[in-house]
């Protein structure tokens, strides 16, 4: 094992060769299917941190069934600190289907619990010393922290992608929502506060500034965007269309979506919506589009891969991101790629930073005014293909080879 993870770096250059010309459908109704990497994922540079190893700590790794754009920044990142020598061991919860040791692309998966015993289990692991020796750790912190900094001995970098002040109230009770709040805002930072952190966007940099973390210690890395060569080339639907792509989660808030398809309809009557992800939030979603009675105009796709995501950002009119918090906005660069404008909420955060009001999208800053951005774009060919164009070339601005490497620098910079 230890022979094969000091060659990761060309273990994951091989797999990414292999999958780099694999096309993949799915079977309807969606299934869970391995990413291929792409060889341009990883950027072929100076071994600058070879002998460190890197623990990450995380709530979801890229395979799980429910991975999101939080997961694809990780898993990228990852393997930039692989290219570049290091070796990295990748902690998080069990779930049906993973194992609970491989190896994937240069990154070993230690997998332990469930999605919560696994915040109890890190720590235990810790202090009984069954975590394995590293030169710095990756705390990912999605809400729950792991609280690294309290027990490794190691430099801990604090991975933040936004705040979740607005998603507690939304996902559990109160009495719970107010604790989990309290851990995030007050135990977190206070834990914290002499580690460096890392987030995608400015403005989750500033939520964090008032949470009480010092601004200079945070590093702003911002995500990539696929390298053209990697994405498919469709025609657009000849008839109106939407998509919306995410985890099927309450605070996605698909459900803006839907209904502004039920506004729009007297205006746009072949109107139709594509909602591409999953989630547990599925079955009320599907409920809620029968009861409006778009059975027939709203399509779920399921988990699909990535060319399917593609295929789906492609040939869609308009991309509707309602989400309540975004700590970039992936799917609106992804979107952008394909000269696809997107409308989402000023209040949301990171979309901010990732589509230019105006230029390459529309922000709306209450539900009233979603479905009149999207009619706005809907009906204005000239306006669409202009902000189109502009949403490719600010997507293009952004690259993963440029995140590696700013990631795998300051790495190297705490491993000195």
């Amino acid at each position: 094992m230890a022979a094969f993870l000091r060659v990761g770096r060309w273990e994951a250059l091989t797999h990414a060769g292999r999958g780099s010309c694999r096309r993949v459908r799915v079977r309807e109704g969606g299934s869970t299917l391995r990413r291929a990497h792409k060889l341009s994922d990883l950027d072929p540079v100076p071994d600058i941190l070879r002998s460190e190893h890197v623990l990450v700590l995380n709530w979801r790794d890229g395979k799980h069934p429910e991975a999101g754009g939080s997961e694809v920044y990780v898993e990228k990142i990852c393997h930039g600190l692989v290219a570049r020598g290091a070796r990295v061991t990748m902690i998080g919860p069990r779930y049906p289907g993973a194992a609970r040791r491989e190896v994937v692309d240069g990154i070993e998966h230690r997998r332990y619990g469930g999605r919560l015993i696994i915040y109890l289990l890190v720590p235990l692991l810790a202090l009984f010393r069954r975590l394995p020796r590293h030169d710095v750790a990756i705390e990912i912190q999605n809400g729950v922290p792991f609280l690294a900094s309290a027990y490794l001995h190691r430099p801990v970098v604090v991975l933040v992608h936004h705040v979740h002040r607005e998603q507690w109230p939304i996902l559990f009770s109160p009495m719970v929502a107010r604790f989990g709040w309290w851990l995030e805002s007050r135990v977190a930072p206070y834990v914290g506060r002499r580690s460096p952190y890392v987030t995608v966007s400015e403005a989750t940099r500033t939520e964090l500034v008032e949470l009480g973390v010092d601004r200079d210690r945070i590093r702003v890395i911002r995500n990539g965007t696929p390298e053209r060569g990697d994405l498919v080339d469709v025609s657009r639907t000849e008839h109106p269309s939407l998509v919306v792509l995410g985890r099927l989660v309450p605070h996605k808030r698909v459900e803006i979506a839907i209904e502004a398809l039920a506004t729009l309809t007297p205006k746009f009557p072949d109107l139709e919506l594509t909602v591409v992800g999953e989630g547990w939030w599925h079955s009320h979603l599907v409920e809620h589009t029968r009861g409006l009675g778009l059975a027939d105009r709203v399509h779920f796709t399921g988990h699909v891969s990535d060319d399917e995501k593609h295929e789906h950002l492609a040939r869609a009119w308009v991309s509707a991101v309602p989400s309540i918090k975004e700590g970039w906005g992936l799917v609106i660069v992804e979107a952008g790629l394909h000269q696809t404008p997107t409308v989402a909420f000023r209040s949301a955060g990171g979309v901010q930073e990732s589509l230019l009001d105006g230029e390459t999208g529309l922000l709306v800053d209450d539900e009233s005014a979603y479905p009149q951005a999207l009619g706005l774009l809907l009906g204005d060919e000239a306006l669409r293909e202009r902000f189109g164009v502009m949403a490719e070339k600010h997507a293009r601005s952004f690259t993963w080879s440029a995140s590696q490497k700013a990631f795998g620098e300051f790495v190297a910079e705490l491993t000195a």
